[in-house]
């Protein structure tokens, strides 16, 4: 008896460090203290007042009844996508809605490289340009996706709301789905980016909440199709249940119909993969395809 306690208990050690091993979240509150403006943005958002509310909706709890859990904010196939879960001592805690880390990455391995402008007392407007260049490569290295890693954003962002998570099982997505959980085949990103989510503060005016261009919104809009296609197609192979998968081949017709007609797409749309995603992302950087996109675009923000 005492050899098994001895062995769980090891068990247990190595269970534990390995969780802490991996990139946890620190919670948006963290990044309030540098990044205020845009931690009062997201105070603004259904991010962040979904907290409060979602685990009350009717709805929601026959989801995660279908899915043999009874609480929401215990579930981690919920957590995955609608909360910023912290470790607290060897707990997981949820603290709030989608934040930060859910866009950009969970920043416990990178937020001290992310925060470091040159040693101590060094300031963001004293940061030299070569410190700068790999300081942000050393941010990303270590799991943090900058605002300009923007296929990676958008597959957060297409993901989740296309019920694809890489983390959700196929048969907890078909369950979700045939219990009531929204999935919009035609969500695009620009209705919302450059709506209640915006927080582009950019210097030289870092004061100034920047909305995108006609050119921006247009290639937003294409590395977001690119990344709902990416994510559909690996998501049909999670599962055969026709629902599910009726619904995700909606998301790449959607998403083909506008990319066939983009010649820098040809590769994303015979191999979608992440790396054919940032590929795609990275060859149509600085054109302009409004003439293409526009009719698509939106005409309000929400």
């Amino acid at each position: 008896m005492k050899r098994f306690l001895l062995v769980f208990s090891a068990f247990l050690a190595l269970s534990f460090s390995a969780a802490y091993a991996q990139p946890s979240y620190v919670g948006a509150d963290k990044c309030g203290k540098c990044h205020k403006a845009s931690f009062d943005v997201w105070k603004g958002t259904k991010h962040h007042s979904s907290f409060k509310k979602i685990h009350k909706n009717k709805i929601a709890k026959k989801i995660v009844k279908s899915i043999g859990e009874k609480r929401m904010k215990k579930s981690a196939t919920c957590a995955t996508c609608h909360y910023t879960v912290v470790q607290k001592g060897k707990k997981l805690k949820p603290i709030s809605g989608p934040s930060c880390e859910s866009c950009h990455g969970p920043a416990s391995k990178w937020i001290a490289v992310h925060n470091d402008y040159g040693g101590p007392g060094a300031k963001r407007t004293t940061e030299t340009a070569e410190h700068k260049a790999k300081r942000k490569k050393a941010a990303a290295d270590a799991g943090m996706i900058w605002p300009s890693m923007i296929f990676d954003v958008a597959s957060n962002c297409m993901s989740c709301h296309g019920l694809a998570n890489p983390k959700l099982s196929g048969e907890h997505a078909s369950k979700m789905l045939a219990n009531g959980h929204p999935l919009n085949p035609n969500f695009e990103l620009t209705k919302y980016y450059n709506g209640s989510v915006r927080h582009r503060f950019y210097p030289p005016d870092v004061t100034k909440n920047k909305e995108l261009t006609k050119p921006q919104m247009a290639r937003l809009y294409l590395v977001g199709q690119a990344a709902a296609l990416v994510s559909a197609t690996a998501a049909i192979a999670k599962t055969d249940d026709p629902k599910y998968t009726a619904a995700q081949k909606k998301r790449i017709s959607f998403a083909k119909e506008i990319l066939s007609k983009v010649p820098e797409a040809a590769k994303i749309l015979k191999t979608p993969t992440m790396d054919a995603g940032r590929q795609f992302a990275d060859a149509i950087k600085g054109k302009d395809f409004t003439a293409l996109v526009g009719p698509r675009l939106p005409t309000s923000f929400k």
